[in-house]
C-alpha cells in the first residue's frame, strides 16, 4: 500500500478513532497518544492492510485494544470532578452537550447514565455525539424521521441531565 493510498483510506477515519479513544480513556492527551500509536502500527503493517474489507471496524477494534492495554498499565488514580461543577461551568448544557461530553474528563458517570437511557434515545445520542452524524444520516439508519431524531436527541439530553443531577444529589 502506497503512502497516498494509506492516507486516503486511513486518515479520514482519525476523528472516529479519536472519539472512541477519548470515550474509553477519558483524557484528551491519552486519546491522542493512542491514536498516534494506532497510526504507527497501521503504517508498519501497511503492506498487509490491503485485504481488510472494513477499515473503520478494524481500526476501531484496534484502537479499543490499544486503549484497554493503556488502562491496564495505568497505575495512577483518576480525579473525579463533581458533576454539578461541570454542568454549571457550561453556558447551556443542552446546546453544548456534544462539547461537554468530549471536553470534560468526568465521562465515567455519563457512560453509566447513558446505559440507563431508553435504547432508541441512547442510539440516537451515540450516533450524534460519538459518530458525529448529521440528523439525516441518523434518520436513515434508525428509520425515524429527522423531526423524531431531533425529539429523541432532545429527550436523551434532558434525561441524561436529570440522571446526572440525581447522581449528584445521592
Amino acid at each position: 500500500m502506497s503512502a497516498e493510498e494509506f492516507n486516503g483510506l486511513w486518515l479520514p477515519l482519525a476523528g472516529r478513532f479519536y472519539r472512541v479513544a477519548y470515550y474509553i480513556l477519558e483524557s484528551r492527551e491519552d486519546a491522542e497518544d493512542a491514536v498516534q500509536d494506532l497510526f504507527t502500527r497501521l503504517w508498519k503493517l501497511r503492506s498487509c492492510l490491503g485485504g481488510i474489507k472494513n477499515p473503520a471496524a478494524f481500526g476501531i477494534t484496534s484502537i479499543r485494544n490499544i486503549c484497554l492495554d493503556r488502562i491496564r498499565s495505568r497505575s495512577c488514580s483518576k480525579t473525579v470532578i463533581p458533576t454539578q461543577e461541570i454542568f454549571t461551568a457550561l453556558p447551556d448544557p443542552e446546546a453544548d452537550l456534544d462539547r461537554f461530553i468530549f471536553g470534560k474528563e468526568n465521562i465515567g458517570n455519563i457512560r453509566a447514565c447513558m446505559a440507563r437511557l431508553p435504547s432508541m434515545q441512547k442510539k440516537v445520542l451515540e450516533m450524534r455525539v460519538f459518530e458525529n452524524l448529521p440528523f439525516s444520516d441518523i434518520a436513515s439508519r434508525t428509520g425515524l424521521s429527522e423531526v423524531n431524531v431531533r425529539v429523541k436527541l432532545s429527550n436523551a439530553r434532558k434525561n441524561l441531565r436529570r440522571m446526572m443531577e440525581y447522581e449528584d444529589n445521592r
